[in-house]
């Protein structure tokens, strides 16, 4: 590209090939003297030795048309192929809106956090609205009232319960291997590595094995009901649903919910037997304790009330797991990037809900004395 200044206003002249790769179009100099120009100035282009062009020629024409109107300078098109006249007519047909691009400010700690409290609050009326309407669908079953279908109460149970044993298995081993060494360290300073057994068994039944399962069973089943809901939402199922007259909250999100509470308690003891045979693994070999010892601690160390707190714990964090997946599944938005967004989101507040349940029931047993 270069540029003549004329006593008749601004010569542009294209010479050889524009293309959008090409490092000689450099239009700076050019706007700099569309800027020296004086209004009513006329400016044109030679357009004679112009080859092959692309879009990047079309952007700096607009580069410079605009820099020639805020002078007031007279243009003219007329010289330019045809293919480049339509293309810029197009452009300027419609005028560009002023509040079209995004206006980004810096906020004030006070904004900021009255945005927040009031997200905080947004958010915590929709979670009540959804328990809401899951009591409400959950008391309609109890009355024979909803509807859904058995199998999928069955496929959800099979999808929740023996599909998760090896994720489950896996991880209860290795949680009992390891509180099984981490007790060892201190008990072997005593010569107590007898009791390995009761920090492994009460660790798991009371705590470990349901807390464990939770977490497991909120990254693989609560993502999976929030990504599967929200999708359903993506392509307008629910509002199929809703059009034929069947509460989703009952069709969806009923028997996913006592799927989970049905095989949650199970996986938990699935889970503490595991983690004990973790812990009895290394207890047997690596100290000085036999399978018998080992085996008659944990039985006697072990009650049932024990076994009881981690089953209503289990218990408590499928209602958590369902409802947090269901609900992020249900707000999903209209996107691809939305349903991904959703499963994101329902692990966190699954997580969230269950830790915090979990220290809530542990004090309030403490309390009890039991």
């Amino acid at each position: 590209m270069a540029a003549n200044v004329t006593s008749a206003g601004l010569e542009v002249a294209f010479v050889g090939d524009w293309l959008l790769q090409s490092d000689s179009a450099d239009i700076e100099p050019i706007l700099a003297r569309v800027k020296a120009l004086e209004a009513g100035q006329r400016l044109f282009f030679a357009t004679a030795k112009l080859g092959r062009w692309d879009s990047l020629l079309v952007t700096e024409l607009i580069k410079i048309i605009d820099c020639a109107t805020g002078k007031r300078l007279a243009v003219d098109k007329a010289t330019l192929p045809a293919p480049l006249q339509g293309l810029l007519a197009l452009v300027y047909a419609v005028p560009e809106r002023l509040d079209a691009q995004r206006v980004t400010r810096k906020m004030r700690w006070s904004e900021a956090l009255s945005a927040e409290t009031a997200a905080a609050v947004r958010h915590a009326k929709e979670m009540l609205i959804f328990v809401g309407d899951m009591t409400l669908s959950t008391l309609a079953a109890v009355r024979g009232q909803a509807h859904f279908r058995r199998q999928d109460l069955w496929l959800y149970i099979q999808e929740c319960g023996p599909s998760a044993l090896p994720i489950v298995t896996l991880i209860s081993l290795l949680v009992g291997l390891i509180l099984a060494f981490v007790g060892a360290v201190q008990l072997s300073l005593f010569g107590a590595q007898i009791y390995i057994a009761n920090l492994v068994s009460l660790g798991m039944t009371r705590e470990m094995g349901g807390l464990m399962t939770a977490i497991i069973m909120s990254g693989r089943t609560g993502a999976a009901y929030a990504a599967q809901i929200g999708t359903m939402h993506v392509n307008s199922e629910i509002d199929a649903l809703k059009t034929m007259n069947l509460d989703p909250m009952a069709f969806l999100v009923l028997p996913r919910m006592l799927a989970l509470i049905i095989i949650m308690p199970l996986l938990c003891l699935y889970a503490d037997l595991m983690g004990i045979v973790g812990g009895g693994l290394v207890t047997v070999n690596f100290f000085d304790v036999s399978l018998t010892e080992y085996l008659d601690r944990t039985a006697s160390a072990v009650k049932m009330k024990d076994f009881i707190i981690g089953f209503v714990k289990c218990s408590v964090f499928g209602i958590l797991i369902a409802l947090s997946g269901c609900m992020r599944g249900m707000q999903c938005g209209r996107s691809a990037s939305a349903v991904g967004d959703a499963g994101t989101s329902a692990v966190v507040t699954a997580i969230v809900f269950i830790v915090v349940a979990d220290s809530v029931m542990t004090i309030i047993c403490n309390r009890l004395g039991i």
